[in-house]
């Protein structure tokens, strides 16, 4: 829900060292059932390690209760009280936001979700509680979460006739939900290799990277913000989504990258961001790091 871009020149390296940010992040167990930690704790902490700005970007309510997720479900939740719960989340955010103002910038934003109903309720929570910025992310395929479990994962595949089948439908429903949310930031591009080891290989194919193409030309057409996810390196990963190729696709493409730690409690905030750095740096992104509330760079 950003407006579009054009083609800008080729970044250059920045000189000066880039200052720690984090363009997705800010989960807290208040809020969120499988994070850690009061709202206050993680935003403390992020100022505790110098950060200059954070995106604070908490998980949507679900449409209705066959989006809860497992330990929602095993806590006894209702979607009803997921959508009372976020609203919470927005005052005690903003009331952040204005406490620290001079210490650090805070950005006010929720992550989506992809699935039947979900664009109407994004559009619902944009009109009622006027986010700085939305995170465009998927983490359903045909209605099915992937990315909880690998058992969750490999049902999903199966579904769909294979990995190959899952990485199509995933881009393609992603595609769809840039189109029509134009976030000002998509995170954590290619999610669906999380419990894939095989992911390089299957990324490389054409009919998948035919797809990341497709979506990354769109990403840079509306002025998104790429989410370089260093959580992957938490979860064991050797590299962040968005994996090495198609960061250097969409360096070419002249699409911003910017770091975000995705953290779920005070133990996680800032970690792996400067290996996350590192690698933007390494790849010669421009790390003097635009924020979500700014448009393209001309």
């Amino acid at each position: 829900m950003t407006g579009g871009g054009n083609t800008r020149p080729r970044k250059v390296r920045s000189a000066q060292r880039p200052c720690l940010v984090s363009i997705h992040g800010g989960h807290s167990g208040q809020f969120c059932r499988h994070a850690q930690d009061s709202l206050e704790e993680v935003v403390q902490a992020y100022v505790d390690k110098g950060f200059s700005w954070v995106g604070i970007t908490e998980h949507m309510p679900p449409v209705d209760d066959r989006f809860l997720y497992p330990d929602e479900k095993e806590a006894g939740l209702r979607s009803r009280d997921l959508q009372e719960l976020f609203g919470q989340y927005m005052s005690a955010c903003r009331k952040l936001q204005e406490e620290h103002l001079s210490r650090m910038r805070i950005y006010v934003g929720f992550e989506t979700e992809t699935y039947t109903g979900s664009e109407s309720i994004v559009r619902d929570l944009v009109d009622r509680f006027r986010p700085d910025y939305i995170v465009g992310s998927v983490h359903h395929v045909d209605d099915r979460a992937f990315d909880f479990s690998p058992e969750d994962y490999r049902n999903a595949a199966g579904e769909l006739g294979g990995l190959d089948a899952l990485y199509c439908r995933y881009f393609d429903q992603q595609y769809a939900m840039i189109r029509a949310l134009r976030p000002a930031v998509v995170g954590h591009f290619d999610l669906v290799r999380i419990y894939d080891a095989e992911y390089r290989t299957r990324l490389a194919k054409k009919p998948v990277w035919d797809r990341v193409r497709r979506n990354l030309e769109l990403v840079r057409n509306v002025g998104a913000i790429l989410d370089v996810n260093t959580r992957a390196l938490h979860k064991g990963a050797d590299e962040p989504y968005v994996s090495r190729p198609i960061l250097m696709l969409a360096r070419d493409l002249n699409i911003d990258a910017v770091p975000g730690d995705d953290s779920h409690g005070v133990g996680t905030v800032g970690l792996h961001v400067q290996e996350g750095i590192r690698i933007l740096k390494s790849l010669g992104f421009d790390t003097h790091w635009r924020r979500p509330v700014e448009g393209p760079r001309s």
